[in-house]
């Protein structure tokens, strides 16, 4: 059997979310035709992606934009499979009515430090004092008294009201007010030692299956349901529809720009300790 017929294994990482579920539907549950490569999935969260991503475990994997800055060296950027915050993001919430000028001082949960969410909390509070807490702990963890906010990400950004939180700021919409653009909070990414034929089969086989996804979805949310974390079903599907869409087909010139400018103002603020060189594939 020659190299180029041998079946070869990816991994791909990413997170055990209703989003996430939605856009890999097709290519977990073999709807593609994938040729010589099998893929394989290994769900977790989105920081032990981030962490996984740096020691390069992974041929494909499911990022924050703000931990691409260090994984730039040995992994590029898939043009699809973008969750782009359009004028909504991670919220923070707490248990009390409070107001930004309040955050000062308070002890903020945020899902881990090298996501997006962490990075543009810093951007909007640079004095924000943090705790990392698991990202589906995080409001349980402000109900016991552990952080006076929560920094939520995922499905409880539709959830905290009827908790019992009060929302303090939506970073997705402070972003576009300030920057007029969308919040670039996650992507998929794939190492470069795959070589460039790989790379563009692998780019190729994730836009199909978001674009299956998209052409199919009562069969994607269906199964994108056994991930939602008891979401109701109209809720659930709300949700796939904020971070699965036509920006998740493809950045365009507007998200690559975004994802440069956030990358760029997290430098300039001293988070970043370095300009980052961003590459798009596919």
């Amino acid at each position: 059997m020659t190299e180029s017929t041998q079946t070869r294994t990816i991994h791909v990482g990413h997170s055990p979310d209703s989003d996430d579920a939605f856009m890999f539907h097709a290519l977990a549950n073999d709807k593609l035709d994938t040729g010589n490569l099998r893929f394989v999935h290994e769900l977790q969260d989105i920081e032990t992606l981030n962490r996984r991503a740096l020691n390069g475990e992974l041929e494909v994997s499911a990022v924050s934009i703000h931990a691409y800055a260090y994984l730039a060296d040995r992994y590029a950027l898939l043009s699809s499979g973008s969750s782009m915050g359009d004028g909504y993001g991670p919220r923070l919430v707490s248990k009390e009515p409070l107001g930004r000028a309040d955050l000062k001082g308070k002890k903020i949960a945020v899902p881990g430090k090298r996501t997006t969410a962490f990075l543009t909390l810093k951007l909007y509070e640079p004095e924000a004092e943090t705790v990392v807490v698991p990202f589906d702990e995080i409001m349980e963890y402000v109900e016991g008294g552990g952080a006076d906010v929560g920094l939520v990400i995922h499905e409880g950004q539709l959830t905290h009201e009827g908790e019992g939180f009060h929302l303090v700021g939506d970073l997705g919409v402070w972003w576009q007010e300030d920057t007029g653009l969308p919040l670039p909070l996650g992507g998929n990414v794939v190492r470069r030692d795959l070589g460039d034929e790989t790379v563009r089969e692998v780019a190729r086989y994730v836009k199909e299956s978001i674009r299956y996804a998209l052409d199919h979805r009562e069969e994607a949310l269906a199964y994108a349901l056994g991930y939602a974390r008891d979401l109701p079903p109209d809720l659930a599907d709300r949700f796939v529809s904020m971070y699965v869409n036509e920006w998740t087909v493809d950045y365009g010139e507007t998200g690559r720009r975004a994802v440069r400018t956030l990358l760029e103002r997290g430098h300039e603020a001293g988070i970043i300790p370095h300009r980052v060189e961003v590459e798009f594939v596919g």
